[in-house]
């Protein structure tokens, strides 16, 4: 894992957290932008680890490399700055201690992601497949609810290919 941290980062926390992109998008070919480098521009200073999901028989079914958003500006601006996101990049937002109530919305959009909610025992416990707002949109209107410790964001659909279920759990490092 390396460790790096955003600098000039301006940003309200929010006792919620708001996942929003802007920019660029999904190359079309489902890869969800695999040809970009990540972490990249706003989030190259971004801490990272390896996320693996895992079946409860301890099966692999896929992993990426995670951008960390452990504070209240990082969560807020989500993937607010990414142009796209790869097949193999994502984004894990964590708290101090599990919350009962969660609300992640697609502010600003450009792509679609999968929204994973996660409880303190690293458990799955909510899957949305959340696609890209239309395009008089801005996406505060969709909102996906859920509760845990953390949430990781992967390309849409990414569940859906390595077939990641309610119940799977999450291996990394912090």
């Amino acid at each position: 894992m390396r460790r790096r941290r955003l600098l000039g980062l301006a940003a309200v926390a929010t006792a919620g957290a708001a996942a929003g992109c802007l920019g660029g998008g999904d190359t079309g070919d489902g890869t969800g932008g695999a040809d970009i480098e990540w972490p990249s521009g706003t989030y190259a200073d971004y801490e990272t680890t390896t996320v693996t999901v895992e079946s409860p028989e301890g099966e692999e079914r896929g992993s990426v490399t995670a951008a960390i958003a452990e504070d209240g500006d990082e969560r807020l601006l989500g993937l607010s700055d990414a142009e796209a996101l790869p097949e193999d990049g994502g984004m894990l937002f964590v708290y101090d201690a599990p919350r009962g109530s969660l609300t992640y919305v697609m502010r600003r959009m450009s792509f679609g992601i999968d929204i994973v909610f996660v409880d303190g025992d690293r458990e799955i416990v909510r899957i949305h497949n959340a696609p890209e707002p239309g395009p008089n949109e801005d996406g505060e209107e969709q909102q996906y609810d859920g509760s845990g410790q953390y949430v990781l964001e992967v390309p849409y659909e990414w569940t859906d290919r390595h077939g990641v279920e309610v119940g799977d759990s999450l291996r990394f490092d912090l």
